[in-house]
Order: C-alpha cells, then structure tokens, then sequence
C-alpha cells in the first residue's frame, strides 16, 4: 500500500534571487512556478518572510502572496511563514483578512517565532530581542481574536478580518510550536528544508499531546529539500546548488542561488554541517525519489509533504515538480 498515492503535495517558494539575477525576475518565475504546480495538481503554495538575506525576495510575505493568488485560480496560497513577533497582530489580521476577502477559501496563514534575519535586522524592524520567548501564545491568541467573530462590547476590529477565520498553522523545527500547536488542536508543520533533527521527536510530541480545537485530529505537515530529475546522477549534480547555498550561509557570503558543479571545495566540517541541514533531502531520478518518499512516510506519519525545489535553471526547477508529480500518480 503506498503512503505517497494519498498523501497531498504541496510548494515552498523561498523566492530565491539568481548569482545575477534580480526579484522582479523571481517574482515571474513564482508566479509561473505556482501556476505550473496548480495544473499539476499540489495543494498549496507558501512563501517565506526573511529580512535583509541577499538570495531571497519574499520579505514582504503578504505582499507577494496576494501577486501569487491573483496569478492562480484553485491553488490554497499562503506564508510559510509570517514571523509573528515581526509584527503587530492586528497588522496581520488586516493584511490576511484581506487576503482572505480577495480570494475567499484559498489563503493560509503559517506562523512562525524567529526574526527571519539577524540582529541588526531586527533592530531595524523595531523587533523586541524577547519577542517570541514568553509573548508567542498570548500574540496568537490576539491575532485568532481578531480572524474571528466579534464579541460584543469588542474595541479594536480587523476590518477586513474579522470573521473571515483565516486557518492558522503553526511552524517549527523543535518542540515548543510542536506542543503549542497540540494544546490548541491547530495543524503543525515542521521546518525540515532547513532543520530535520528534531523531526520524529517534534511529530511525536504534536500527536502525543494534540487535544482536540480546530482540528478534530492532527494534521502533520513536514517541509522537506528535494531534487528530482531523468536520473540519479542528474538529480546529484543539480543538488549541489542547495549544497552550495548552506555553504555560503556558514561561510557568511552571499546565499543568491548558484549554477551546479561537478565538484564542491570544502572542509570535512563543512561538508557534515551542510548535510546535517540537509539531512531531509530526497534527492534522484523518478524510482529513487519514490522509495526515498515512502521511507519518510513511512517513519514520520506525515498528513502532507511541502517541497522546497532549489535549482538555478527555472526550466530544471519546474520539471523537478513535474517528475514528482508523475511519481506519485504512478504510486497509483
């Protein structure tokens, strides 16, 4: 019985900008991107918010979701996330209010806590270094106020907002949004593109300690890297442009995305680290990228799976999402 023929696909756009490229560039090819995975058949599209990082354009997360969904029809479109502590939860409850108004029934809103950036950013930001430590659940439960219907003798609206019940995911890559998400029955998805160490724990506390809220029963989403293509050895050779992103992030250079190369000149050290980050990737022709799947099914459970394809042609990105498509209705 195949775990992959049931289980949903869906799409992480980091917005990646090209060793020479520009965002209005990224901006096209998202917007092909998603249109080209909503005839395929993937369930939704998130993008990311990140601040003051040279290699992604997505920092005006709300912004470039509503360019998305104005672009696509029937696709569920949203953030992967909005960094909460970022921002006043009134301002998001108007901006995905809004959303939601524009493309009734199609927009999510995943939460996260950490600042997107670094701290000089979040200085810039006006951000509170303490913001999302001890404040996280009482900034979620204003923001799910304002996304619900008004009470009376209610002071302050989300116009537009209010009542439109905007689904709220809660992201992460430990424990903490894992048991949050639990305690108040919300769908969790775990960050494993970028940190798959904690997954099977972070999945077992979710569905441990899930009490019943919004969701009858857990819902389990797991972001993961992947690289499909005609061959094992194709697949490997375009893989190295994610490799080379995480290895100019630890060298601090720049992380715009790069050609693939034969050869990658690093340390052991390197090379261990940008594999402990990558420890999620699926990576391979079309039998290779299935059994890999049903593997991690098999060991996470998961409701759903989020690609994050990072390759420098679009052309090699769009036909990685093709591949796994045609994968899963071969599992059939």
């Amino acid at each position: 019985m195949s775990r992959l023929a049931d289980t949903p696909l869906s799409v992480l756009d980091l917005a990646p900008i090209t060793r020479d490229g520009t965002a209005a560039e990224t901006f096209r090819r998202s917007v092909d991107l998603a249109q080209q995975t909503e005839r395929l058949g993937y369930n939704r599209y998130w993008l990311a918010e990140h601040h003051n990082i040279d290699g992604i354009a997505s920092a005006a997360t709300s912004v470039l979701i509503g360019h998305i969904a104005g672009a696509t029809t029937t696709m569920r479109i949203g953030s992967g996330g909005i960094m909460l502590p970022n921002h006043p939860p009134l301002a998001i409850a108007e901006q995905f209010g809004t959303l939601a108004t524009l493309y009734p029934d199609r927009i999510d809103l995943g939460l996260g806590r950490a600042p997107g950036s670094d701290g000089i950013t979040m200085q810039a930001m006006r951000r509170d270094p303490r913001a999302g430590v001890n404040d996280f659940p009482d900034r979620l439960d204003e923001l799910r106020r304002y996304l619900g219907d008004t009470v009376p003798g209610q002071r302050v609206r989300a116009i537009p907002g209010e009542g439109t019940h905007v689904p709220i995911w809660l992201l992460g890559s430990s424990g903490y949004s894992a048991q949050l998400a639990a305690r108040l029955g919300l769908p969790f998805a775990f960050a494993g593109q970028f940190a798959p160490g904690y997954m099977i724990e972070a999945l077992h506390l979710y569905r441990e300690g899930f009490q019943p809220g919004v969701l009858d029963k857990p819902h389990a989403m797991i972001g993961i890297p992947l690289i499909a293509a005609d061959t094992d050895e194709r697949a490997r050779f375009l893989a190295t442009t994610q490799q080379q992103k995480f290895l100019n992030l630890i060298r601090g250079k720049s992380t715009r995305t790069q050609p693939p190369v034969e050869n990658l000149d690093w340390s052991p050290q390197e090379r261990a680290m940008v594999a402990q980050n990558l420890g999620a990737a699926v990576v391979g022709g079309p039998e290779s990228v299935r059994q890999q799947l049903e593997n991690l099914l098999e060991q996470t459970g998961a409701d759903e799976i989020m690609v994050n394809t990072d390759c420098f042609d679009h052309a090699d990105r769009v036909k990685s999402y093709e591949i796994l498509a045609e994968v899963q209705r071969a599992s059939r």
